[in-house]
């Protein structure tokens, strides 16, 4: 490097400056390449300047191993060390219900929280609600075995809630007669509601109107697939013409681009400031263990054979396209 050149050496820059750089690469990287490069990036990365934010949403899917996910938050949660801001997983909890627990506990500054497909449960749920208040987007899609107890308990603890995503699979939801619980607990405890994604839920018409009359703030409500609802667009228009309502037609594209900024919906939106130095993080698991996890070998008691999910042409059988 030349003497009074404007250049600075990578392994120079501030651990918080390299964090947000690495955000960039793939959750491999970062875990496995990244450390090995030399012992500040290592740094970096085992402390928490790389998990503010924690996506690791697609990778669950993949993997589909729920003892492997637990394991994996458990380890980036812990070096995020309190400065969790969003967490997205899926899938989780099957052989350990306390990995909720866990997500709770360090749940002081998160704002957005993403746990489709989740086995999570109405006690869970109403035992760790009281830890989730900085809540302004969750995402409680597929969790078929919760209910209206657990998004009461949500409603009541979580007065910063802005979005709620409660999709259900069409599936699961075929031919069943309308149950309007849930539909009720929202309407009773979450009237600052935003957004609503409720598609192929078992809810009638005056539900639908229980929720609307209830959250004045509604923006955007997704119906697609509730085939028991019958609304009248005109007076919608009318009377609530900020609110944009998605269905109850299934149609063959969602436009969810245009409402993703919803997803990120947040009174702390902005970038917090590192109030910490990174510490000495002790890694729950050596680099063999992290190679088992990312072991491209498939076992035959691992495959998973879904058919909806990720199906290009779903639309022609009368499905949207799977979140």
């Amino acid at each position: 490097m030349e003497e009074g050149s404007d250049y600075r050496r990578w392994d120079e820059l501030i651990p918080d400056a390299l964090g947000l750089i690495f955000k960039n690469l793939s959750l491999y990287e970062i875990l496995t390449v990244v450390p090995r490069v030399c012992k500040s990036w290592g740094k970096a990365v085992g402390g928490p300047y790389c998990w503010q934010e924690i996506d690791i949403e697609d990778w669950s899917k993949e993997r589909g191993c729920p003892d492997h996910i637990d394991r994996m938050l458990r380890m980036l949660i812990t070096r995020s060390a309190g400065s969790l801001r969003k967490l997205s997983v899926s899938g989780t909890g099957q052989y350990d219900d306390g990995i909720f627990s866990f997500i709770a506990d360090h749940a002081g500054s998160v704002h957005t929280l993403r746990l489709p497909r989740s086995e999570i449960t109405d006690p869970i749920v109403e035992s760790i609600a009281g830890r989730l208040s900085t809540l302004s987007f969750l995402d409680l899609s597929y969790c078929d075995r919760i209910g209206a107890h657990a998004l009461e308990a949500i409603g009541k603890n979580c007065k910063m809630l802005l979005g709620l995503c409660r999709n259900m699979h069409p599936v699961n939801t075929a031919g069943k007669s309308s149950l309007d619980d849930e539909a009720h607990a929202i309407a009773l405890s979450m009237s600052r509601l935003r957004r609503l994604e409720m598609s192929y839920h078992l809810v009638s018409t005056q539900s639908v109107l229980e929720i609307i009359y209830s959250c004045p703030e509604l923006e955007f409500l997704d119906l697609r697939g509730c085939h028991h609802v019958e609304l009248d667009e005109k007076f919608l228009k009318e009377r609530y013409p900020k609110l944009k309502v998605l269905g109850p037609d299934v149609v063959d594209e969602y436009e969810r681009n245009e409402w993703e900024e919803y997803s990120d919906f947040s009174d702390f939106s902005e970038y917090l400031a590192w109030e910490f130095v990174a510490g000495e993080v002790g890694d729950y698991y050596d680099n063999e263990s992290l190679d088992e996890m990312w072991d491209d070998e498939v076992r035959l008691e691992d495959l998973e054979l879904r058919f909806y999910e990720g199906i290009e042409d779903a639309g022609l059988h009368g499905w949207a396209p799977s979140p």
